[in-house]
């Protein structure tokens, strides 16, 4: 799929949460790359044979205080190759995965840690 096709299902699936949800995401950038980097997997503690559909990197609202101004924008970055290589060329699994992936680091955003994504994702599906 080329990127500007992605990047329009990335902008889809930010664009579909909830205003609730939207509203709240006002200092955080969401961009597209191929593939996370050496530091971005590191950063993560993915071991060696795993990859990242999506990263999370900032300061989630729940860690937030006062001293919380002029800073960066937090950034969620969702990984079109892996993302592709997970779901192959079909469309609709694409911006499935998309949509799962924006809404699991939106939640880190709002302060959910993984063990608790999964808890929820075990739940609901």
């Amino acid at each position: 799929m080329d990127r500007t096709k992605f990047e329009e299902l990335v902008a889809r699936a930010v664009e579909g949460l909830p205003a609730e949800f939207r509203e709240r995401l006002e200092n955080v950038d969401v961009v597209v790359e191929d593939l996370p980097s050496r530091e971005q997997l590191q950063k993560a503690g993915v071991g060696k044979g795993y990859t990242l559909l999506g990263l999370y990197e900032g300061i989630p609202l729940t860690r937030r205080d006062a001293g919380y101004n002029l800073v960066v924008p937090d950034r969620i970055t969702v990984f079109q190759r892996t993302i592709e290589a997970k779901c192959g060329q079909k469309e609709s699994a694409i911006e499935q995965e998309i949509r799962r992936v924006i809404q699991h680091e939106i939640a880190h955003h709002f302060g959910i840690g993984d063990a608790r994504l999964q808890e929820l994702e075990k739940r609901s599906g």
